[in-house]
This record gives C-alpha cells, structure tokens and sequence, in this order.
C-alpha cells in the first residue's frame, strides 16, 4: 500500500465520519437520543468500545509526540471532536511523513523545543 492509497483511505473515512456527525446534529436531537443511548445496555457498550478506541489513539498520538502541550492539545480535540479529529491527525502525519512509514507510525522523535542546545 502507497502513500496515496493510505491517503485516499484516511481522507474518505474522516468525510464518512463527518458527514454522519452532520447528519447526526441536524436530524437528531443530541440529548434526547443521548439519554436513550444511556438506557440501552448496547449503547453504554457501544460509548465504551468508542472512548476505548479514543483513549488508543491518544496512545498512539503521545508515542508519536513529544511535547506535552502538543499531546495534550490533540488528546482533548479527540476527546471532543471523536474520530473526525482522529482521522484529522493521521492525515496530518501522513503528510508529514512524507511517505516515510517509520516516520508516519513512530513520529520524529523531536524535541518539542524550539531552542536548540549549545554546545
């Protein structure tokens, strides 16, 4: 698998997850489908088995990253935003990758730092 096929792939699901977000807002009401959500033991499943896959992710965004602030910032933006911001930060690293795969899955290993040390 290429660089434009993993592109092609992590775009079409973030508009798949977007599009169904927007469905979701402007058909439905978010907190009364909420509460029935929270009624059904499936639901309460289904919101573990999402925040689990949530939780790792942010895993896999702080192996990648190395500054606290960077982490943090992306791991409340996947807290809230959900798999749209997900799939937001995984094209952003495939672009930053440059087609690198080591680089895409294990990030550059940089100091979040912008001074540079002297010698």
């Amino acid at each position: 698998m290429g660089r434009k096929f993993a592109l092609t792939y992590l775009v079409a699901l973030t508009l798949v997850m977007a599009g169904a977000l927007i469905y979701g807002f402007s058909v439905g009401d978010f907190w009364k489908d909420g509460g029935e959500l929270l009624d059904n033991p499936w639901g309460i499943v289904s919101l573990f088995d999402v925040y689990v896959g949530f939780f790792l992710f942010i895993g896999w965004v702080c192996y990648r990253e190395s500054c606290p602030g960077i982490i943090l910032a992306w791991s409340i933006a996947i807290l809230l935003g959900g798999n749209v911001v997900s799939g937001l930060y995984a094209v952003i690293a495939l672009f930053r990758s440059k087609g690198d795969t080591k680089l895409f899955f294990l990030g550059d290993g940089a100091n979040c730092s912008s001074e540079t040390e002297e010698a």
